[in-house]
């Protein structure tokens, strides 16, 4: 099925001037494995497959990963460009924060983005996801958005991962802790 659908996406692509984009694409293009089972050899063929239409398509196609390290190295030989988006530093992730919520969306003036961008080493999308959550949370509660719903929403962000925030995490704001 997966090979179909990909021989209908290549085809349909090919003269139609569009730029193929597959996002998490190390799921799809991943290193070829010794063949243990039979599994193990349709996982492979998937992988040669694709490897054989990226070959024939003349077309732009752009693999988005945040793992290069699992792509087949024959995809990896045949990339153009491989281009590094790092972790955004400090400064980025304080604009980020001030900017990720709209002019008209409803904040509470004591939070603190300096102490969220200083402390918390997250991507753009991350970032995002969070304000998103938190606006959801105060919304539920019909007040302003404000640092308990931050707090919160970056609490349910680290444990999508595993990981749990500490109240010495919270510094300014670790009373508000037990409200989390």
């Amino acid at each position: 099925e997966k090979e179909k659908s990909l021989r209908e996406i290549f085809d349909m692509a090919k003269n139609s001037c569009s730029i193929l984009i597959f996002d998490e694409a190390d799921a799809l293009f991943a290193k070829r494995t010794d063949v243990k089972d039979s599994k193990d050899r349709y996982a492979n063929m998937e992988t040669s497959y694709l490897l054989q239409k990226i070959e024939e398509h003349d077309g732009i196609v752009i693999l988005a990963s945040n793992n290069i390290n699992n792509f087949d190295e024959a995809f990896q030989r045949r990339m153009q460009y491989i281009i590094n988006i790092p972790m955004p530093g400090t400064d980025q992730r304080l604009r980020l924060w001030k900017t990720v919520f709209p002019a008209e969306a409803p904040l509470e003036d004591n939070i603190d983005f300096t102490f969220l961008a200083n402390n918390f080493e997250l991507t753009g999308s991350r970032i995002k996801s969070i304000a998103i959550q938190a606006a959801y949370y105060a919304a539920d509660e019909g007040v302003p958005i404000g640092p308990v719903h931050i707090l919160r929403a970056l609490q349910t962000d680290m444990a999508k991962t595993r990981r749990m925030l500490s109240a010495s995490a919270l510094g300014p704001y670790e009373d508000l802790f037990e409200r989390l």
